[in-house]
């Protein structure tokens, strides 16, 4: 095994909601546990402060930078019952993950 493959560099695509079926932010992060707990803890003024944006319901995990961003961009393009649905595939009562992330 390589050096490289031993410190690869984890990317996450999230979505935050306020609540079940409330308002939705999508973004992209190497360090899920830490950025979640900025959105959580209201650290920047913004959109996710603004709106009470603070429950991890969705998150998906890739090594490849672009990925990470095509792939933030594509949901944030999506139809909002889009990204319901693909919730829901994965976490159907909305559970906030922020406790299963933080172990």
């Amino acid at each position: 095994m390589q050096a490289d493959s031993l410190c690869m560099k984890q990317y996450h695509v999230y979505i935050l909601a306020s609540q079940r079926n409330g308002t939705l932010y999508v973004g992209v992060t190497s360090n899920l546990l830490k950025r979640t707990h900025q959105h959580r803890t209201q650290t920047y003024d913004g959109f996710s402060s603004r709106y009470q944006i603070r429950r991890l319901v969705y998150f998906e995990e890739t090594n490849d930078v672009y990925a990470a961003l095509t792939r933030e961009k594509q949901i944030k393009g999506w139809k909002r019952q889009w990204k319901v649905e693909l919730i829901e595939k994965k976490n159907p009562n909305w559970c906030d993950l922020y406790l299963s992330v933080n172990g």
